[in-house]
């Protein structure tokens, strides 16, 4: 017998202002949704202290210490619950052997909506926006920004809703309500509706250029490419990471320790490439190190249930979580013509979900810089047998930062780079 299902997800509040809140899952267990579990924890802008996860294969039993980033303090709790509530499975569902079908059919996709805005372009407009989405729980899906000559902006959002209610009048007026409250007076016209043709016709982006499609996609890194994406010095001296295969502790399971200067996601992004590459986690781990690191302790096995024995599958995992864990996203400016442009890609997981919140954190860190963005973009781009996200930016040349210069450019990317990263 499982536990009810009301109590899959417990989230215990911090006893004095400050402390973590106590995210407990309890629930059967599903390939990958450590993974899952962490990316909704992700979109919620929340940052996680320390955690353990055990399972058995049947049944899984996870705890997550999380507090909210300094960006986004303000947290809908009890729909982050009801988001971790709806991954977990049903706890009547009946188990089946490995390599057994299971009869449970795959959630529907929910449907897509097309926002659609005219008004008065102003700096910061974009990210306001953006802003009032994530806290309606509405995920960006697709986006396509343009600003006229004359100062006005259109902008469409392709959207779904994470509470499945934006079918509802209610749930539309709210939407109404809170963008023009940030709209106000610019606000020319504004209108919400199921997407139809237009929606595959921005489904891509412009094409990049193979110089581009180069720098930003490639496996391997450069020792000149690593150190244009270490940041400032100082935290050049952070940026490695450590990944060991131990096969001796474990007569079933391989040990994987792993340390690494931390992140936001950083969990995430470790538990995203495990799922990726089917392996299947028994034990973890995730402690703080004094210095700023991680310690990540992970028991794991193959799909097959054996330990990972083969050297080059230990290298390749290896190399695939230093890369992952150094590098999650890659943020680069170019020359579009005469225009500036910043580019930022992250890869998308097999399942087909790209990285929450990374367009919410660009468009902050541009506000910030007091840079107008004057086109933006998002869309797919296949590259080295895997799929990514590429987000777009024109910047707009008539603001007084120097885009010109060397310095300029890397304070862009600094900035972007470290909020997108947390640091």
């Amino acid at each position: 017998m499982g536990v009810p299902t009301d109590d899959a997800v417990v989230i215990q509040k911090g006893k004095e202002n400050g402390d973590p809140h106590v995210i407990t899952v309890n629930c059967p267990d599903k390939h990958g949704l450590g993974c899952d579990i962490c990316r909704i924890i992700l979109d919620f802008g929340l940052y996680i202290t320390k955690g353990d996860v055990s399972t058995d294969g049947i049944w899984c039993y996870m705890v997550f210490w999380v507090v909210p980033h300094s960006s986004s303090p303000f947290v809908r709790w009890p729909s982050l619950k009801n988001r971790l509530q709806s991954l977990c499975p049903s706890c009547s569902v009946t188990f089946h052997f490995e390599g057994q079908a299971s009869n449970s059919s795959a959630p529907a996709a929910s449907p897509v909506y097309l926002l659609k805005f005219f008004c008065l372009d102003r700096k910061g407009l974009l990210h306001d926006v953006t802003q009032v989405l994530s806290e309606l729980e509405l995920t960006i899906q697709k986006v396509k920004v343009t600003t006229t000559p004359d100062g006005r902006v259109l902008d469409l959002f392709f959207i779904t809703d994470n509470m499945e209610l934006l079918h509802t009048k209610e749930r539309q007026d709210d939407t109404y309500k809170q963008l023009n409250a940030v709209l106000g007076e610019s606000c020319i016209s504004c209108e919400l509706k199921l997407v139809g043709p237009e929606y595959e016709r921005h489904h891509g982006i412009s094409s990049l250029s193979p110089a581009i499609a180069e720098e930003l996609f490639r496996f391997e890194l450069s020792d000149k490419e690593t150190r244009s994406q270490a940041l400032s010095p100082d935290m050049a001296k952070l940026k490695k990471a450590s990944v060991v295969v131990d096969n001796s502790l474990s007569p079933v399971h391989t040990l994987l320790q792993i340390v690494c200067v931390d992140h936001k996601g950083l969990f995430y992004d470790v538990l995203r490439t495990l799922k990726d590459c089917n392996i299947k986690i028994a034990y973890g781990r995730f402690s703080l190190n004094s210095k700023g690191y991680r310690d990540l302790d992970l028991f794991i096995q193959q799909n097959d249930g054996k330990k990972i024995v083969d050297p080059d599958k230990q290298d390749g995992l290896c190399s695939r979580l230093r890369m992952e864990m150094l590098h999650p996203l890659r943020v680069i400016i170019s020359n579009r013509g005469p225009d500036t442009e910043l580019l930022v890609a992250n890869p998308v997981e097999l399942s087909g979900k790209g990285r929450p919140r990374v367009f919410y954190d660009v468009t902050q860190a541009l506000k910030s810089l007091g840079i107008c963005i004057f086109s933006a973009e998002i869309g797919r781009h296949s590259s080295s047998e895997r799929e990514w996200e590429v987000y777009r930016f024109l910047l707009d040349d008539n603001c007084k930062f120097k885009f010109s210069s060397i310095g300029g450019r890397n304070q862009i990317v600094d900035r972007v780079r470290r909020l997108l990263m947390g640091w």
